[in-house]
């Protein structure tokens, strides 16, 4: 087989996964309950979810001030839309609702899949826009969810197993849309992608991405198109 025709082959299921690539939002969602039903774990808490219900008990979970909201699962972009929005001229035009509806490298950023993950709900909300670092409190506002927020810091610390992966995320939006990163914050994220290792669970979840979005998170690794099988739209469904 000429050379030309086997790459051709080699990438066409990422070449039909990029027609099929969420475009908003609301779809990276839809996208999102299909590819986390194999594995349904809460990323900072460890927390057993069944539908859009967390089982708190699964993971010692005690609500912080929200029972309600703790109990439903909610979808975090962990760099979070405000911060990609700040960078971007729409948010002065209108904030998040102008940036969604007049600029695509904006919605295809809010839409990325690399970049959301599936949280208690209280934590999303606790979370709010804070930046990560690392705190000198003690893991106790949520029982054993070993999660901590300084709100008067506006900072939030993540359990060891989350930050490789947050920081592989940060660093891989920071470069596929032009996200300026502080200083202070790229050197975190490079200390954390050294000290903790990509894990299994994180192959896994950049494969599945890579299949259905079509491009795969460098800084996690390559995924060969072969190993997505038969595709079907997962958005259809």
């Amino acid at each position: 087989m000429p050379q030309l025709a086997l790459l051709l082959l080699l990438f066409l299921p990422f070449a039909s996964a990029q027609a099929d690539a969420p475009r908003t939002f609301r779809e990276a969602k839809k996208i999102a309950w299909t590819i986390y039903a194999e594995r349904p774990v809460d990323f900072y808490c460890g927390c057993a979810f069944e539908g859009n219900r967390i089982d708190l008990a699964s993971c010692g979970y005690i609500p912080r001030k929200q029972p309600k909201r703790a109990a439903r699962v909610e979808w975090e972009h962990i760099v979070p839309a405000w911060v990609i929005g700040h960078q971007r001229q729409c948010w002065q035009q209108g904030g998040r609702k102008q940036c969604t509806s007049k600029d695509p490298v904006f919605s295809k950023a809010e839409a990325d899949l690399h970049n959301l993950v599936p949280v208690v709900g209280e934590v999303n909300g606790d979370r709010s826009n804070y930046g990560f670092g690392m705190l000198s409190e003690k893991p106790s506002q949520y029982g054993a969810c070993p999660f901590v927020v300084n709100f008067k810091q506006r900072t939030a610390m993540p359990p060891e197993y989350s930050r490789g992966a947050i920081a592989r995320t940060y660093l891989y939006m920071s470069e596929r849309y032009d996200l300026r990163l502080s200083r202070q914050d790229k050197r975190l994220y490079e200390i954390w992608n050294r000290q903790y290792p990509i894990s299994e669970w994180e192959h896994w979840r950049n494969r599945r991405i890579a299949c259905v979005q079509g491009n795969a998170n460098p800084h996690v690794g390559a995924v060969d198109p072969r190993s997505c099988g038969p595709r079907k739209s997962l958005a259809s469904r």
